[in-house]
């Protein structure tokens, strides 16, 4: 009778962290304002009017800058997001907090519907991963509505 061997050899999987960037150095958010900077400056304001744009500030426990990452681009009326990309980012850089963001090319600063929906998805999954999102800011080259300052997160 033939035996049937299993196989005991599998795949590695090896984390490691290996920040880029002196973290003590880095810029502190403490506000909804300084979030709305951070993100303005990386938007630029060729982007800012032209297509929608969804990214997430990564901080430390520190609230600390750890970096910005572009996780959508879509049309003039919206963008795809998903929620695996938003972590996975943020897993990956070893982050403790993320920022929502994303840009209004209409200048418009009221979240829609899906912008609720999506916020409210995000948050729910942060908590699942004790990775809080502490706020959701609508960019425009005028100004900014954040959630977490509206009650709505």
């Amino acid at each position: 009778m033939e035996t049937i061997k299993t196989q005991s050899q599998v795949a590695e999987i090896e984390l490691v962290y290996k920040p880029k960037i002196d973290v003590l150095k880095a810029r502190k958010v403490s506000s909804s304002n300084c979030a709305y900077q951070i993100f303005k400056e990386v938007w630029g304001e060729d982007k800012i009017q032209f297509i929608e744009s969804f990214k997430i500030i990564l901080l430390n426990r520190g609230n600390r800058v750890l970096g910005v990452v572009e996780i959508s681009n879509g049309g003039t009326a919206g963008t795809v997001v998903d929620p695996k990309l938003v972590f996975a980012a943020a897993l990956k850089s070893n982050c403790q907090s993320i920022i929502l963001g994303h840009n209004h090319p209409s200048g418009n600063l009221l979240p829609s519907s899906q912008d609720e929906r999506l916020t409210k998805r995000l948050v729910e999954a942060g908590k699942f991963l004790d990775l809080p999102v502490l706020d959701h800011i609508i960019v425009t080259s005028e100004g900014y509505f954040s959630f977490a300052d509206e009650g709505r997160l």
